[in-house]
């Protein structure tokens, strides 16, 4: 009978744990979703200037290489779906991942997973949230630029739209999520 009332607790443990996990990617896909929504459009680009690619850093520093990957693989879907996640300046749905932006969006679940890789590898801290940020970032813009190479036809005007203008502030957004991932976790580390 102690066997047994043991198998169904375990079972039921995994189970909360189970949806726990999920709650949490859920949840932290909403959140990507409400940093999209603080877009800012460029006239002399498609592609605007967002909080979003904060929102998926943090994510990747905070919850690691899988779950960090899971949840911007449902933000995809998400998006796909018509749901209203993405950047508003944008047509929405595969459409947008079609556009413009599309390189940068599909990158996403790779930047989130490599950003959570290089976290769970050592120690938390400050400088290893930004080697992480920063090489995520590498991902992005390979993948944003080589799309946008594509639908232009140029590497040049690829540079043009989609780097030149926006590296000081990813500088920024790299520097912030490594602030607030590496802060969230010493609070952890001191509240145990």
């Amino acid at each position: 009978m102690a066997k047994l009332a043991t198998l169904v607790l375990s079972r039921g443990n995994r189970a909360l744990s189970w949806a726990e996990q999920g709650a949490i990617v859920i949840s932290a896909s909403l959140f990507v979703a409400l940093c999209a929504r603080l877009t800012i459009p460029l006239p002399f680009t498609p592609v605007p200037l967002t909080l979003q690619n904060f929102g998926v850093l943090l994510v990747g520093l905070t919850l690691g290489s899988r779950r960090g990957f899971a949840t911007l693989a449902l933000y995809l879907i998400e998006g796909a779906s018509g749901m209203p996640v993405f950047n508003p300046t944008g047509p929405g749905g595969v459409a947008q991942l079609l556009g413009a932006t599309g390189g940068f969006l599909l990158a996403y679940p790779f930047v989130a997973g490599l950003a959570g890789w290089v976290m769970e590898r050592g120690k938390a801290s400050f400088a290893r949230a930004c080697a992480a940020s920063l090489l995520a970032e590498v991902v992005l813009f390979a993948g944003g630029l080589s799309w946008l190479a594509l639908l232009t036809h140029s590497f040049v005007q690829a540079l043009r739209f989609g780097l030149y203008w926006f590296v000081f502030a990813e500088i920024i957004k790299v520097m912030l999520a490594a602030a607030v991932s590496t802060g969230w976790q010493y609070s952890r580390k001191e509240e145990a």
